[in-house]
């Protein structure tokens, strides 16, 4: 039977041990304290886990580098009944552990996060006496699209040691993991920051067990990296991505002309001047569908873009428009749907010089944009993604929306946004 273990990489003792009894019920076997939770409550997670979940194996996610055999020894005796620890460890760290690990009747779990050479680094483990092999993607890494799946198809499911496998699974790569022979899933924030921990880990539950009575049918297709960008940011808020961001790339002075309407695509650029009109029109005809056209103007009294022009990017199919500067004629542009942040409303207009330059780095609203980079802009604001964090930084925000779900959740039955997050603890102290 595949084993499916919950880890909680959470801080507060309290959140954990809600989010743990839904995951139990949803069908996780192991649950794990994790690492973020043992720093913050030590042992104490350990213990109060084993005593919530006495028929159930904790798993104390200690990352030891060294002193391996007093972790252990501390872990077990807290009522872990596995302990992990990492495998960038020296050898001796290693077999100290083990020799802890069967002293207390304990398994060991070495971890492969970060190993250059797994399937040479799980050969020695092996040859050490370790039977248990975790594949690790570690979060940040996974933010930048590295998966294990790619690390397990290299290493192979013959090394010699039951493998474990960690690392954004979701039901369909733990169905995956499972094919490629994983005898254990680990999956974490997919139902820990779920708004209903126990149907996520039934998911999960039902891919795993669906592959173990032979199912092999359903499998989905990947999405590429641009198809996730615009999905995710379509689904998360300014406000989610500015968190992902540590509150980067906002920018000011530009808001909503059409509140409800919101903007996702890449950016072509525009700089003008004084409410000339020309470069912002003619970027109109060098947009493909979907793309957002962003300008400064350098004038916020002076009206560079109207109703004509408005109409023409919505035959054009363009996805919005931003501009550090003026427009006008907003009795037409209401008629269209398109969604236009801008920094002013004016009557009066410029006229088609011809002066600026399109596709070039411009500073709008505050922040740097060049051509291609992502812009999202709702009722809450508007922020710059530079092209090449993209997938990363949409992948985090995500994150931060399903964190967000899972507190609402908790408030919405009966707690308050304070205790959830335990800020008297965790308030800066002088």
């Amino acid at each position: 039977m595949v084993l499916i273990q919950v880890a909680l990489d959470v801080v507060e003792l309290d959140r954990a041990l809600v989010i743990a009894k839904e995951a139990v019920a949803g069908g996780a076997d192991w649950v794990e304290a994790g690492t973020p939770l043992i720093k913050s409550e030590g042992m104490n997670a350990v213990r109060k886990l084993k005593e919530a979940f006495p028929d159930k194996t904790i798993l104390a996610d200690m990352k030891t580098m060294d002193a391996g055999a007093i972790e252990v020894e501390m872990a077990a005796k807290s009522g872990a009944g596995v302990v992990a620890v990492l495998g960038r460890a020296d050898d001796i760290v290693i077999s100290e552990s083990l020799l802890a690990a069967k002293k207390y009747g304990v398994q060991l779990m070495v971890d492969l996060i970060s190993i250059d050479d797994p399937a040479a680094r799980a050969e020695e483990l092996v040859r050490l006496g370790v039977d248990l092999i975790n594949i690790h993607v570690g979060i940040d890494r996974q933010m930048t699209g590295k998966s294990p799946l790619e690390v397990l198809a290299k290493l192979g499911s013959s090394c010699g040691a039951k493998i474990a496998v960690a690392g954004g699974l979701k039901p369909d790569t733990a169905k995956e993991a499972v094919l490629m022979g994983a005898d254990i899933v680990i999956v974490g924030s997919y139902i820990t920051n779920s708004d209903h921990v126990e149907n996520a880990a039934r998911a999960v539950r039902t891919a795993v067990d669906g592959v173990a009575a032979g199912s092999k049918t359903g499998t989905v297709g990947k999405k590429t990296q641009e198809e996730e960008i615009f999905e995710i940011f379509n689904r998360v808020s300014s406000s989610n991505i500015s968190d992902a961001m540590h509150r980067k790339g906002a920018m000011s002075g530009v808001s909503t002309l059409f509140p409800g309407r919101k903007i996702v695509g890449r950016a072509v650029t525009v700089r003008t001047f004084g409410g000339d009109w020309a470069k912002p029109v003619e970027a109109i005809d060098m947009c493909g569908k979907g793309d957002v056209i962003v300008i400064y103007n350098g004038d916020r009294n002076i009206a560079m873009w109207g109703g004509l022009a408005t109409k023409t990017a919505v035959n054009k199919k363009i996805a919005g428009l931003v501009v550090d500067g003026a427009v006008r004629d907003m009795d037409e542009m209401k008629k269209y749907d398109l969604p236009v942040f801008a920094a002013n409303v004016v009557p009066n207009a410029g006229d088609p010089k011809g002066l600026g330059e399109i596709n070039c780095e411009i500073k709008c609203g505050g922040q740097l944009v060049n051509p291609g980079d992502f812009i999202v802009a709702d009722d809450s604001g508007i922020v710059v993604v530079p092209k090449e964090k993209a997938y990363e930084i949409a992948r985090r925000s995500e994150e931060v929306w399903n964190k967000e779900k899972r507190i609402l959740d908790e408030i919405e039955r009966g707690q308050s946004m304070s205790s959830v997050l335990e800020l008297l603890k965790w308030e800066k102290q002088k």
